[in-house]
């Protein structure tokens, strides 16, 4: 099982909307390094949901129900998505700020490349991720 961390904008579709619905297509990625991430994922991986604008921090776990597929609503083949169900919201979201403050966590892509929108999370990142949403 990998771990992923997928960027929404609350706005458009939150965490608590992915709760509500029990299930969703995640969609809408474009920019090419992170499509290449998203081809990546497997069903049974994990994804940390991630709110940008003012929440900016990661919200919650939702588990990946698909391996990646073509989007239906698009008429390019290149354009990936995949299913996803939540798994738990954080107690505490953990803050991007907090995050770029531990040095623990300086080599996490979120720090490096905070503008792409799938990356991939190493398994001591998570774990440290998970501790500080206790």
């Amino acid at each position: 099982m990998a771990i992923w961390l997928f960027k929404t904008e609350p706005g458009d579709y939150s965490y608590a909307d992915l709760e509500s619905d029990r299930h969703t297509v995640w969609d809408g990625v474009g920019n090419n390094w992170a499509l290449k991430n998203l081809r990546q994922v497997k069903a049974g991986d994990r994804a940390l949901i991630y709110h940008t604008g003012k929440d900016k921090a990661v919200i919650g776990e939702a588990q990946v129900t698909s391996d990646p597929y073509p989007d239906p609503e698009l008429d390019d083949p290149k354009m990936a998505v995949v299913d996803i169900e939540p798994l738990r919201a954080w107690a505490n979201p953990v803050k991007l700020a907090d995050i770029k403050a531990d040095p623990a966590l300086a080599e996490f892509m979120l720090v490096k490349f905070s503008r792409l929108s799938v990356m991939p999370v190493e398994a001591k990142t998570y774990k440290r991720l998970e501790k500080m949403s206790r």
